[in-house]
């Protein structure tokens, strides 16, 4: 069914905007005239705007960012603690975002609200910008009667998570920068300035040190056929093995593999058991029932052993054991965390040990990712210096014997 946006006035006065389904413009406007709705503009809209399913236009959902949705989470649940009604709220949230691609999706939410759906069902016809774990948590809050607590603590789990990947991203940054600069600066040597080098050496009809032909092999290698023949078959390679591990039995021995890297392996552990403790502790406390919590974070913890783990677990409590006595079985979460979460369910704080452990495993991750980076930083420029050196020698070891026949 097509979707028109519209401009109208309310009873009281009040331009307002918004979109609606209908067959045609003028059913369009009987529908708005059935909500006391006053139309002064019917159009039809543009591609991509749909209030039954998410938006499909990939321009307009790449425009659309994790930081809007937690945004406008934050302002959703000041506002309705305000005392203000949902459907104003939503509105206001829209006007507050005028022209931007999400304004139509916070549109198409309000229209369904409007029209008499809970906010989760609206918030489900979405699903790649609000999760399970976002569904559910408002689902929780609307039979309760307690929405604006529900999304208030949605806002607090979505800025933490937002703060701890800003964080590991800004400190990835300058070593990426090191690795592109660096190769950069190699591909420069081996293509332009060894090449030119090789004509002079040719010209000198003397025998070349080993290394120098090593580095004039390469160089040949780097602008023939065959390294772009090369990097043909490398890319297929590694889309190939994206494709086999993005689920099933290969992502699960990915994920097993990335767990035993040294270093690395217990820094990516320790984010997925922070992701697990966050979000478990989140949605417990958002009044989720344990089972249905232990199906969505096995859903979002990121590491397919992990998850299996949970998913284990989660069968053996559905039969009456405990959390913590499942996930020591497994072997696959710290002991620490194990005896932390028996104490919170012992005690009857289960939320407030999972967030304690989540915020410790945040601290530890933080401080793994600046160790780690701390020592990437002079490996690289070990590397490089070895690189560099190497191809400088290779290119002076000829004229140092040059020099010496010349004698």
């Amino acid at each position: 069914m097509p979707v028109y946006e519209y401009k109208a006035y309310d009873a009281a006065g009040s331009t307002v905007t918004g979109i609606i389904d209908a067959g045609t413009p003028k059913e369009a406007r009987t529908k708005l005239r059935r909500q006391n709705v006053f139309v002064t503009n019917v159009e039809e809209a543009g591609e991509g705007v749909s209030l039954t399913a998410e938006v499909k236009v990939t321009k307009l959902v790449r425009h659309i960012r994790r930081q809007h949705v937690v945004v406008m989470t934050r302002q959703l649940a000041t506002l309705l603690k305000s005392g203000m009604p949902l459907v104003q709220t939503l509105n206001a949230i829209s006007e507050q975002i005028e022209g931007h691609p999400f304004q139509r999706v916070v549109l198409a939410i309000r229209e369904q609200v409007n029209a008499g759906r809970p906010l989760a069902d609206a918030l489900e016809q979405h699903p790649k910008l609000f999760n399970d774990l976002y569904v559910n948590m408002v689902r929780a809050g609307e039979a309760a009667g307690a929405l604006e607590g529900i999304l208030v603590r949605l806002a607090d789990y979505m800025e933490a998570m937002q703060k701890q990947r800003t964080k590991i991203m800004a400190s990835l940054i300058y070593p990426a920068l090191m690795v592109v600069v660096g190769a950069g600066v190699l591909v420069f040597l081996m293509v332009f300035v060894v090449p030119r080098l090789e004509h002079i050496f040719t010209e000198m009809g003397q025998d070349l040190p080993f290394i120098t032909r090593i580095l004039i092999g390469a160089s040949q290698f780097f602008a023939s056929w065959r390294f772009l023949v090369f990097l043909a078959v490398l890319t297929a390679l590694i889309v190939a093995l994206h494709v086999n591990t993005r689920r099933g039995r290969g992502r699960y021995l990915l994920d097993a593999l990335r767990l035993k890297i040294p270093v690395a392996g217990g820094l990516m552990r320790k984010l997925a058991v922070a992701r697990f403790s966050r979000t478990l502790g989140t949605l417990l406390a958002g009044g989720i029932p344990v089972l249905r919590a232990l199906d969505i974070v096995q859903g979002v913890i990121g590491n397919a052993v992990l998850a299996q783990a949970v998913g284990d677990a989660r069968e053996r409590v559905a039969e009456g054991s405990s959390i913590s006595d499942e996930l020591r079985t497994s072997q696959e979460f710290p002991p620490i965390v194990v005896h932390m979460l028996a104490t919170g369910e012992a005690s009857g704080k289960l939320e407030e040990m999972l967030n304690n452990i989540a915020d410790t495993y945040d601290n530890e991750v933080e401080a793994a990712t600046n160790g780690l980076i701390a020592l990437l930083e002079p490996l690289m420029i070990v590397f490089m210096g070895i690189a560099v050196g190497f191809i400088v020698l290779a290119i002076l070891l000829p004229i140092f014997e040059m020099n010496k026949f010349a004698r």
